[in-house]
């Protein structure tokens, strides 16, 4: 079969490749469509990053690897003791694989288990036309799911793990650093958990434009001023009870920071590649808390549900749908040298 495979920086090829087969606990699934993640950019421009470099020690899986892990498709054959998931089921898939052993698994905390790997990193992924996983990272997805909406179960499950770890409140004054895919998802999600308004800091025009349009309360260009002095008198000078820095740049969490209040949460859904300087005087005096998020230990059936109301839409994220035979130029090239014309690529195989 067909398949993206990641062999290092900047070196992954289109390839043939044996067709994965279901073994034990496992389901082979048929690949509908796999969303472009800023993750799979971070490996093809920096890695690796979550990429193993020697083998993982979950999955056992070094480079060469099959990367993709936001999609949906069709089960199409079930190994032996699978008995939740059936032929036919339409599915997104958890992309986190866990022991289901360790101190972390035990407590539910899944995404911090001790050996922790992920679909598309530590395990072949979905840039491919099959791929097979363990039955217990499946989830079903009603036909009122498209398969484009279905690829984007796992980041908006990224997206209200971080809600969910902002500890929320009804009614609370929210502001999202970056109105790319994640922080995108993470507005909406915050006005589905009950955020009174949402305010979104973005540099590029047609990213602003489209927050507006998915309903955040005002979007404000960072190059044109401070983004926490813009924000002071909408809000009776107390800024935003939450923030979520959705970027992982050094000065995208300066912003979250100036547009935060006494007291507020931050949450970091950014991944920062390299270490940042950071005023904790700021967050000391002002009794502020920095908190982490990531991926998600049993967001999916939110996710899900959000995406069958449409308390989170994601068919206006998607700027481009291409072939896996596409991926190099169409794909990844042009998100990185275009990204004022992107939120999001889709492909198929």
């Amino acid at each position: 079969m067909k398949a993206l495979v990641w062999h290092g920086k900047e070196d992954v090829r289109i390839s043939d490749v044996p067709e994965p087969s279901a073994g034990k606990g496992e389901v082979k699934i048929r690949v509908q469509v796999c969303g472009i993640c800023g993750s799979d950019l971070h490996e093809y421009r920096s890695g690796p990053v979550i990429i193993p470099r020697k083998p993982h020690p979950l999955t056992g899986k070094e480079p060469p690897v099959i990367i993709g892990h936001e999609f949906s498709g069709d089960v199409v054959e079930v190994g032996e003791g699978v008995s939740r998931i059936a032929v036919g089921d339409r599915v997104a898939v958890n992309a986190c694989l866990v022991c289901n052993e360790c101190y972390w698994c035990r407590k539910g905390a899944y995404n911090l288990c001790a050996k922790l790997g992920s679909i598309g990193f530590a395990h072949d992924g979905a840039f491919a036309e099959y791929v097979s996983v363990p039955e217990y990272t499946c989830f079903k997805i009603p036909e009122s799911v498209s398969y484009e909406q279905g690829s984007f179960v796992e980041p908006v499950a990224v997206a209200v793990h971080a809600v969910k770890r902002s500890r929320i409140k009804p009614g609370e004054t929210v502001a999202v650093v970056g109105a790319g895919p994640i922080g995108l998802l993470v507005m909406q999600s915050a006005f589905a958990s009950g955020a009174g308004k949402v305010y979104v800091v973005e540099p590029m025009p047609s990213r602003r434009e489209l927050a507006k349009k998915l309903g955040a309360t005002e979007v404000f260009d960072p190059t044109q001023g401070d983004p926490g002095k813009m924000i002071h008198p909408l809000t009776d000078g107390l800024r935003a009870d939450i923030v979520f820095e959705c970027v992982g740049k050094p000065a995208s969490l300066e912003t979250a920071l100036k547009m935060s209040g006494k007291g507020a949460r931050i949450v970091i859904a950014g991944i920062f590649t390299q270490p940042v300087e950071f005023p904790f005087i700021r967050m000391q005096a002002h009794e502020k808390e920095l908190i982490g998020s990531s991926a998600y230990p049993d967001e999916f059936p939110a996710a899900i549900n959000f995406l069958a109301d449409g308390r989170v839409k994601v068919d206006s994220l998607i700027n481009s749908r291409i072939t896996l035979d596409e991926i190099i130029e169409k794909g990844f090239k042009e998100l990185i040298e275009n990204p004022e014309k992107h939120i999001k690529i889709v492909v198929t195989p």
